[in-house]
């Protein structure tokens, strides 16, 4: 399996070449530390629109913004460009959901699926199998964690026929592991004036702002 997924992740890197300039850069995590304190330890595993990618400071980012207002120490490895399957250079002891198995958190995040849409036509089957396998690995390790699947990001009006696909598995997969799941969050910020930064792929400080808006409420209907 493992030699299966490494030939996968160079197979991509090499079909994907032309495909990154379409989607948020791809960089690599670092391993994170946890923050100083007594709060719950909340573990963001997502790409750029949960690392913050567009905002003037990472600290008006959504998931800085949710953790400060719930007194959460915040750990956020995400990466530009990152999907389950797109840009990924590893499934293996080395990769983001091995980082936040070892932080033993209280509370993950999952934020994916975006850049997935990039990698669909040469990978879907690898994409559907890897959320799942994501989630298993993620929940198996963390019994005790209290799971938040996200509905993946969207950025424009128009909508590739692959992202309804991907938001179905995504959804899926979190109904099969227990996760608590939280939809549309696809429409958000797509196709809205004055949300973008200059790059036209990321929001900026406002679209930030809506996004904590509506991730706030989100997490208090299911009472967090």
């Amino acid at each position: 399996m493992l030699a299966r997924r490494s030939a996968l992740a160079a197979l991509l890197a090499a079909a994907l070449t032309a495909l990154v300039g379409c989607s948020p850069t791809a960089s690599t995590g670092t391993s994170p530390g946890v923050p100083p304190g007594d709060g719950p330890i909340v573990a963001f595993y997502g790409d750029s629109y949960t690392l913050g990618t567009g905002a003037s400071d990472a600290s008006l980012r959504w998931s800085t913004q949710i953790a400060l207002d719930r007194g959460w120490r915040e750990v956020n490895p995400s990466v530009n460009g990152l999907g389950f399957v797109n840009n990924r250079p590893s499934f293996a002891d080395d990769d983001l959901p091995a980082q936040i198995i070892a932080l033993q958190p209280d509370i993950v995040f999952v934020t994916m699926g975006l850049n997935d849409n990039f990698s669909y036509d040469v990978a879907a089957e690898q994409i559907e199998q890897q959320i799942d396998a994501d989630l298993q690995r993620l929940t198996s390790a963390l019994p005790d964690a209290r799971f938040v699947v996200v509905e993946p990001f969207w950025y424009t009006p128009e909508r590739p026929a692959s992202l309804e696909i991907i938001i179905g598995w995504v959804r899926s997969a979190a109904e099969r592991y227990g996760a608590d799941y939280i939809p549309g969050a696809s429409d958000w910020i797509a196709g809205k004036e004055g949300l973008m930064a200059e790059d036209g792929l990321h929001p900026n400080d406002e679209g930030y702002a809506l996004m904590t808006r509506l991730m706030d409420d989100a997490l208090t209907a299911l009472g967090l």
